[in-house]
């Protein structure tokens, strides 16, 4: 199967060697993993760091260890696609923003778990001015409420000593298509949404705010 090229939007500096690029409406799934890979693949060693803060149609994945009993009841009109990052089955749909972050650790001196806590960090700041109260739960990348329902999920892969694929926050997303699958691989696992929890916030409104605190934590990086 030929999938087609994904136009890139104009990057924007958020700090040296690190730009953001917004994406206009949903953003086939396909395109963009073979973009990313694609990024992954031919990128120079001085080039930018990216962000890439986008939505998607309705779509599963599937990561590479996840197992397809997750995937309680199918829905026709919701493919499920086998990918390349660690974790489990997760959904994306339109109202999730989702931000995929293009590094290369070594330049940043960062290990790979340090990225996972940074990156739930900057999730925790960014649900904190929405007024929300985000918090991590041992072994179970992500970030929750403390009611134990999740808001956002995570995965990575590392090739080269770039990380690609990223996070997902709910705004406002349709909830429904969780209750088919056991999220990330939890049975039970109750999800949540910003609008879920009375905060109207759009995937645009949100993206700045995220890229904001991403950029402040991240450890800057050596040209």
């Amino acid at each position: 199967m030929t999938v087609p090229a994904l136009p890139l939007p104009p990057a924007t500096a958020l700090a040296p060697l690190l730009v953001q690029r917004h994406f206009p409406g949903l953003v086939p799934y396909l395109p963009a993993l073979a973009a990313m890979q694609d990024f992954v693949r031919t990128r120079a060693d001085d080039a930018d760091d990216e962000l890439w803060l986008l939505q998607h149609p309705p779509v599963y994945t599937l990561g590479q260890a996840g197992k397809r009993e997750h995937l309680l009841a199918p829905d026709p009109n919701i493919p499920l696609i086998p990918i390349d990052r660690g974790g489990q089955i997760t959904y994306h749909g339109p109202g999730q923003l989702v931000c995929y972050t293009l590094l290369h650790l070594p330049r940043r001196a960062i290990k790979v778990r340090e990225l996972v806590h940074l990156l739930e960090e900057a999730i925790i700041q960014t649900l904190a001015t929405c007024g929300l109260n985000g918090c991590r739960k041992d072994g179970a990348p992500g970030v929750y409420l403390p009611d134990g329902s999740k808001i956002a999920a995570l995965g990575l892969r590392i090739r080269q000593g770039v990380a690609y694929h990223g996070l997902a926050i709910n705004c406002d997303l349709d909830l429904t298509p969780f209750s088919r699958i056991n999220p990330c691989g939890y049975p039970g696992l109750v999800t949540t949404s910003l609008a879920a929890q009375g905060i109207a916030v759009s995937p645009p409104e949100l993206a700045p705010v995220l890229c904001r605190h991403l950029a402040a934590l991240l450890p800057a990086a050596r040209a």
